[in-house]
């Protein structure tokens, strides 16, 4: 099954799974179509790509529904069980529970596995942003999961590819430097700057206590790179022997479709250079090797 939906690209589309989704979220509100399932019998999707709800904002629909219920239905799937689970919808499901609601409206559909990951993706970039480590590992998963390419993704969800390649490179950072993203104590763009540094961590905590720019935090970032106690001559190294914008943005593509630390060393002027693969694990290792010997 997960081999059909792999071949079959993005399936019947994004724009044909929103406009399906709008279109029942249409006849819903006009009172019809709709059915009540005991919120017992419902249950969230364990690849929703977003893992945090803000609370004070779960607390505010709460009060919402407690005072006018639930006014547009969850869309769900049936499940082998009996039970269904949620495509789009999980916030409101969260509130009902907390306004201590014994059923919900629900609108049952058919989606594959490959399509409810895809609406529960554009669902939460349109309506509440996802944090962005949350919907890099959304893009991750259309890749890792159903062989989507990021030209695929980015044409489909009506994102750039520049945008969705800056967002795969966060992934290569530290859990803690991600963790500092999912709460908002770091941007995606201030994490970005970070990616090919040697000490992350301890650069994201100064940017943080610093209060820095993005700006400022790449100058800082660069600064680490070269070493306090670099040579003189080796700080006064002129700009044409530093990598180019095209050559920086070349490796993060390639770091982002990899998964792992890619090196380019191209001397502008000539042909010949090196592409070096950093690892951190065995496995790691194991793969590169697995993917190079693949053909």
């Amino acid at each position: 099954m997960a081999d059909i939906e792999k071949r079959r690209g993005l399936g019947r589309g994004l724009s044909a799974l929103m406009a399906d989704v709008a279109e029942t979220q249409t006849v819903a509100e006009q009172g019809s179509a709709e059915q009540y399932v005991p919120i017992e019998q419902i249950s969230p999707n364990p690849e929703q790509p977003r893992k945090r709800f803000d609370t004070e904002d779960l607390n505010d629909l709460a009060n919402s529904i407690r005072e006018k219920g639930v006014i547009q239905p969850l869309i769900v799937r049936r499940r082998e069980n009996g039970s269904f689970e949620i495509v789009a919808g999980e916030r409101r499901w969260r509130a009902s529970q907390m306004a201590q609601l014994h059923q919900l409206p629900v609108i049952i559909r058919e989606f594959t596995d490959v399509e409810v990951l895809e609406v529960a993706i554009i669902e939460n970039i349109q309506r509440a942003d996802l944090n962005s480590v949350e919907e890099a590992a959304g893009y991750r998963q259309l890749m890792d999961r159903f062989g989507h390419t990021q030209e695929k993704m980015a044409e489909a969800l009506g994102k750039s590819r520049s945008h969705i390649a800056n967002l795969l490179r966060l992934l290569n950072l530290p859990e803690t430097v991600l963790e500092m993203v999912r709460k908002g104590d770091l941007s995606a763009g201030h994490a970005r700057t970070l990616v090919t540094s040697d000490d992350p961590v301890k650069l994201a905590n100064q940017i943080i206590a610093g209060g820095l720019s993005v700006r400022a935090a790449e100058a800082l970032v660069k600064k680490a790179q070269s070493g306090d106690d670099a040579a003189p001559a080796k700080k006064a190294r002129s700009s044409a022997e530093e990598k180019d914008a095209d050559t920086r943005a070349l490796e993060g593509d390639l770091s982002a479709n990899l998964g792992l630390k890619v090196t380019l060393n191209h001397k502008p002027g000539q042909e010949a250079g090196q592409v070096v693969l950093s690892y951190k694990t065995m496995e790691e290792l194991d793969e590169i090797c697995r993917r190079l010997s693949a053909h």
